[in-house]
């Protein structure tokens, strides 16, 4: 089986990475290698990996906002070091972007083929970061994701808000969810498995992996309510604007995928069916640990 280099592997899609490869797989730690400061060329001599995926990114949209440099040296100058190492030893190099690259403003989902055109320091700079890969020769495969969701949280993030929500459910406290913005969930297992078998078809390109369908915020948490037994659960809608938040996220930013049929390779199911399975996910974790 072949070895897989994972960067950024203790977020969600790269702990689903190390579930559904079964190859060898090396994934250093933060502290071990920062993609801003570390030695991607030596780790690779290290390592020798048959292809390197990238989970690592500056995520926090706001703070993104405040620290620019810091935005675009992760997510756009790492994103083309990292891609530009591969090429040199070609070695397929997959990183991670995200839907925010686009305005938000269709009133359809997105393909790949659309123009991107972010409104946020974060999306300026994940475009930034695809073009860069692109422009390596490193025979890049680019993965758009939008909402990604599992049954782990983030090394920097803590909790999935999903997670966070079902909580507040089980303590028969309120939740006020964003009701205006429109986006694709991604349920990480999900993605696992599509980004492998990319990289099996050596499919370089842009591709938007998503699960099929898009609903609201609200529709999301709402259906999520209902699925694991708090149909009653206190849910409100609110827009996006009630929140104050000064960030100008897109508010339709849902993606389709239009490559996957002409490679081969199966559609994801849809949000409504991921969600079923990662509430299965939830209750047999939660039976683990009691």
């Amino acid at each position: 089986m072949k070895k897989m280099l994972l960067i950024g592997g203790s977020g969600q899609i790269g702990t689903a990475l190390r579930t559904a490869h079964r190859g060898e797989i090396a994934s250093p730690s933060h502290t071990a290698f920062d993609i801003v400061t570390g030695d991607f060329a030596e780790l690779l001599s290290a390592t020798e990996p048959d292809f390197v995926v990238n989970c690592a990114a500056f995520h926090n949209v706001d703070r993104c906002e405040r620290e620019i440099a810091a935005a675009f040296q992760a997510n756009a100058v790492a994103v083309g070091y990292l891609s530009e190492a591969c090429a040199n030893r070609r070695i397929p190099f997959v990183t991670i972007s995200t839907d925010y690259v686009f305005s938000g403003d269709a009133n359809r989902p997105y393909l790949e083929s659309d123009d991107a055109c972010p409104r946020t320091v974060y999306g300026i700079s994940k475009l930034a970061g695809e073009l860069l890969a692109h422009r390596s020769g490193s025979n890049a495969i680019v993965v758009r994701t939008s909402g990604v969701f599992g049954t782990t949280g983030t090394s920097n993030k803590g909790p999935t808000l999903i997670d966070r929500v079902l909580g507040q459910a089980e303590r028969g406290e309120p939740t006020n969810m964003v009701s205006d913005v429109v986006f694709s969930p991604s349920y990480a297992p999900h993605v696992a498995r599509a980004i492998l078998d990319l990289v099996e078809r050596r499919a370089v390109g842009t591709h938007h992996v998503t699960n099929a369908g898009s609903c609201s915020w609200y529709e999301f948490v709402r259906e999520a309510f209902e699925g694991a037994g708090f149909p009653n659960a206190q849910l409100s809608p609110r827009t996006y604007a009630s929140f104050g938040n000064p960030t100008p996220r897109p508010l339709r930013s849902a993606l389709e995928n239009s490559t996957f049929a002409e490679l081969g390779i199966a559609p994801l199911p849809t949000w409504q069916e991921a969600l079923r399975s990662f509430l299965r996910a939830r209750a047999e974790r939660l039976m683990t640990d009691a």
